[in-house]
């Protein structure tokens, strides 16, 4: 088979001249620097899986802005924010860094920010110094540092590892980011979230470092946790890690020429049309799937009425059946080939979230009520003791399987669209259509929000995105089980 290294996968980035990659093709192993690289992924993962979808901004939206429904809007105008900052920089970034020559100081700038401003979000209380436009400063700026980290800690891959040894060096990347996340998760659980409510013996009576609950410590304490793994996960990268030779390139111009760089990109993808109808249905359909992820904390916590130890159940939960969803679109994409494998995922999305707006404590799938009182309750444990609450995480399960499935499929697909000598053109191009319409979902979330004054109203608006990727899919030929590929 010929497959495309995962490499490419990276972006612009990922673009390395053909003598570079003959120099580094390396003997399949994973070495020091490729373990080193990995592990960064590990410690900079949580910063999402914690702060910004099951505990911190979740806590943000319902406590700090004082309303669910209000936090949704609030939280999606700075993503609003973030999305247009980084459409204009973050490509330009990704297609000029081969001129920028070593990535670690960039990185290390990057760090030395990123740390502090996550560790600060602790101070994000009612009552408390920080106002909530300083706390929006600070996720936002955070943020988009862990957009431009990512770009420059891709581009170090091949140098960490080789070509031949790429794809085990970004698989132990994944595993890294989701073990670490789920961890971190449990243990915020057993540490914080559930002593003092259960009596089982393993849990302790008290949350550690006497944390306190009334103030929102527990959960408040994981952007320290956040920080502290980044900064660790960092040391390795930065003593193991090899890095690219100096250019002698102005900052300032290698930026300058990044557009142009976008622009060769643009002009050699324009000639397939079949890629081009798939990179802009993309465009649509991965804002989709990422804002899925993004709100569902917050949308779990208002409609749900789930506290924090739910939020920790559930974050854990989906993050071990996400791993699944790999395995699930290796399948589809060998059975049915990834255009299919696509458009299933990219359905099964649409269906799932469109039930999951008819899921309430109150009610199941828009037709049943639900009395809780009316019901005996499941189980005796702490959380999770009615029906709604299991049909509502049944199909977050599902979603989390094809949401993370899709990310694969994708990037088999435009294999299959595009020649052999054009791949790093077209993952270029490939990384700009996922950040070209960063903006768009949460513009409709915040519109769909403010004018319904529901978070369903607000959810709902990210279905539009998915049906309009889907149909674009139905003008794409090719990307069939077969192995052919454009000319």
């Amino acid at each position: 088979m010929n497959e495309v290294k995962p490499l490419d996968a990276d972006g612009p980035a990922a673009i390395v001249e053909p003598t570079i990659i003959a120099q580094l093709g390396g003997d399949g192993k994973l070495k020091r620097g490729g373990y080193a690289w990995a592990i960064h992924q590990g410690g900079r993962d949580p910063f999402i899986i914690l702060v910004t979808i099951y505990i911190f901004m979740p806590y943000v939206a319902s406590v700090l802005v004082g309303d669910p429904v209000r936090g949704q809007a609030t939280i999606s105008s700075w993503d609003q924010i973030i999305g247009w900052v980084v459409v204009f920089s973050a490509p330009f970034l990704g297609a000029s860094i081969d001129k920028l020559g070593p990535r670690k100081p960039w990185l290390g700038l990057i760090v030395s920010l990123m740390v502090p401003m996550i560790a600060a979000l602790w101070f994000g209380r009612p009552g408390g110094a920080m106002t909530l436009t300083m706390l929006a400063a600070l996720y936002i700026g955070a943020r988009l540092l862990f957009v431009y980290g990512e770009v420059l800690h891709n581009s170090m891959l091949v140098r960490a590892t080789g070509l031949a040894a790429a794809h085990k060096a970004s698989a132990l990347a994944l595993s890294l980011g989701n073990a670490a996340s789920v961890l971190a998760l449990g243990f915020t659980a057993w540490a914080f979230a559930l002593p003092g409510k259960v009596p089982w013996g393993w849990v302790p009576a008290a949350p550690l470092f006497g944390l306190d609950p009334l103030t929102h410590e527990p959960e408040r304490v994981v952007t320290l946790m956040a920080a502290g793994l980044l900064a660790l996960g960092s040391i390795p990268l930065f003593l193991f890690t090899p890095d690219a030779q100096r250019t002698g390139v102005p900052a300032l111009k290698a930026l300058r020429d990044g557009a142009g760089e976008l622009w060769r990109m643009l002009k050699t993808v324009r000639r397939y049309r079949d890629a081009v109808v798939y990179l802009m249905s993309r465009m649509f359909f991965v804002d989709g799937m990422n804002a899925v992820l993004i709100y569902a904390g917050v949308y779990a916590i208002g409609v749900m009425k789930w506290g924090p130890l739910e939020m920790l159940a559930y974050g854990i939960m989906l993050s071990v059946f996400a791993v699944i969803g790999g395995f699930v679109a290796r399948w589809l994409d060998g059975a049915v080939g990834p255009k299919v494998a696509l458009r299933i995922q990219i359905a099964v999305t649409a269906v799932s979230l469109t039930l999951m707006l008819g899921v309430a404590p109150d009610r199941i799938l828009y037709l049943w009520p639900y009395d809780a009182t009316a019901h005996a309750p499941l189980w005796s444990g702490p959380v999770f003791r009615h029906l709604p609450d299991w049909v509502f995480i049944g199909l977050g399960f599902v979603n989390a399987i094809v949401i993370t499935g899709q990310y694969a499929s994708s990037r088999t697909l435009l294999t299959r669209l595009t020649p052999a000598e054009q791949t790093g053109a077209f993952f270029g191009v490939y990384a700009l259509s996922g950040v070209a319409t960063l903006w768009l979902a949460p513009t409709l979330v915040n519109l769909g929000t403010n004018l319904t004054h529901t978070q369903q109203g607000g959810f709902a608006s990210i279905i539009v995105l998915l049906v309009i990727g889907l149909i674009g899919l139905m003008f794409v030929r090719g990307g069939g089980r077969e192995l052919r590929r454009a000319h």
